[in-house]
């Protein structure tokens, strides 16, 4: 009578027992996640094919520029549909993770301490006007608290990470990560299109137009693709400036947090003595610094460390090069698939409004650091 209260019938071994014990089974359990990624990577991966033929062809356009445009095109034509998501989504992300994490190998500490401490300056200086921006134009264009911090932090130090970053520590809703991410990308494309353009225009060197892009551009994947246009060593200098300028993702989730913390607290307090509306819910947790560092940053160090020390064999840099600038435009190609037209009518013109001017705020800041630190 031990087994009494479980029934007999051929399915009564619980499902993932079941699995366990077949030939197999681990490798089927995984599979489907695989299965469905793999649609919509092989459609990142085919346009991003299409647009490094092109990207040679019209260089100064280049494949990641090039990857962005068509992998818009085929989202308006095409409209992606579910199946294609789950692979988009893991090109646009983890792809060009692993592709920052394969540039680290080309670089040294030495050269990540010297960009990061030679470039701080101009990132401290940048984030506040536009923190600064933000919290004034936001206010007059009638943007909500939440949503401008959003864009501002999105602006100034990395865009979509930064966003995902704060969301939880200011606790925003998710109409406005929807509309501070929308309106971030559209300045981010605006800024791998012109951007190039312009350092030409002003004449500038590689590392003046990879300082510009680091410090002016904001998602990881514009700042390589306008740099990269421009040319590589520009691409190694705003890759390193960009990834010293995430680590500011610390001390201003921080500060959000104990800014949070004190308003949820005031709140509470307004709502018992009769002011009702004011509360935001639960106060927010502590922060933990650990989970706000990207692991492709600690990837990235890594390799560095390791091509530091000589590991990495030269005749290997060209390579991993060519693979890291792949690997980009597959992303690129992955985000410009995902877009949603709908979601850029939704977020309305003032937060779009905001989005530029903060975009304009930054990069005439960044250009008029280093005017000021040549000539003066």
């Amino acid at each position: 009578m031990k087994n009494a209260s479980l029934p007999r019938s051929g399915n009564a071994r619980p499902p993932r027992l079941a699995a366990a014990r077949r030939p197999g089974a681990a490798f089927a359990v995984r599979l489907p996640g695989l299965a469905a990624r793999l649609p919509g990577l092989a459609l990142a991966v085919g346009v991003a094919l299409v647009a490094t033929v092109l990207g040679r062809l019209v260089p100064v356009v280049g494949g990641p520029v090039s990857a962005i445009v068509l992998g818009v095109l085929v989202a308006v034509a095409v409209r992606p549909g579910d199946r294609m998501r789950p692979g988009i989504a893991f090109a646009g992300r983890t792809v060009l993770q692993a592709a920052v994490v394969a540039l680290g190998a080309q670089l040294s500490l030495g050269q990540v301490l010297r960009v990061g401490v030679g470039s701080l300056p101009v990132m401290i200086v940048t984030l506040t006007v536009c923190l600064a921006a933000a919290y004034g134009i936001g206010r007059r264009l009638g943007v909500v608290r939440d949503l401008r911090t959003l864009i501002g932090v999105g602006t100034g130090i990395c865009g979509a990470s930064a966003i995902a970053a704060v969301t939880p520590v200011i606790g925003a809703a998710e109409a406005e990560v929807a509309y501070a991410v929308s309106t971030i990308f559209v300045f981010n494309l605006a800024a791998v299109l012109t951007f190039p353009a312009l350092g030409h225009l002003l004449g500038m060197g590689q590392h003046a137009f990879g300082l510009f892009a680091g410090t002016a551009v904001n998602d990881m994947s514009s700042v390589v693709a306008a740099a990269t246009t421009y040319g590589g060593p520009a691409a190694d200098y705003a890759v390193v400036v960009k990834l010293a300028r995430t680590l500011l993702i610390i001390p201003i989730c921080l500060g959000l947090a104990a800014l949070a913390r004190r308003r949820a607290r005031t709140a509470d307090a307004a709502a018992e003595a009769g002011e009702a509306g004011l509360g935001r819910g639960a106060i927010p947790g502590p922060v933990r610094v650990g989970r706000l560092v990207p692991w492709f940053l600690v990837g990235f160090l890594v390799l560095a460390a390791v091509n530091t020390a000589g590991l990495v064999p030269s005749a290997a840099h060209g390579p991993l090069s060519t693979l890291a600038v792949f690997l980009i435009t597959v992303a690129l190609s992955a985000i410009g698939l995902s877009t949603e037209p709908s979601r850029l009518r939704r977020t309305g013109p003032a937060p779009l409004l905001l989005g530029g001017c903060l975009w304009l705020v930054v990069s005439a800041t960044s250009l008029a650091l280093q005017f000021l630190a040549r000539y003066l």
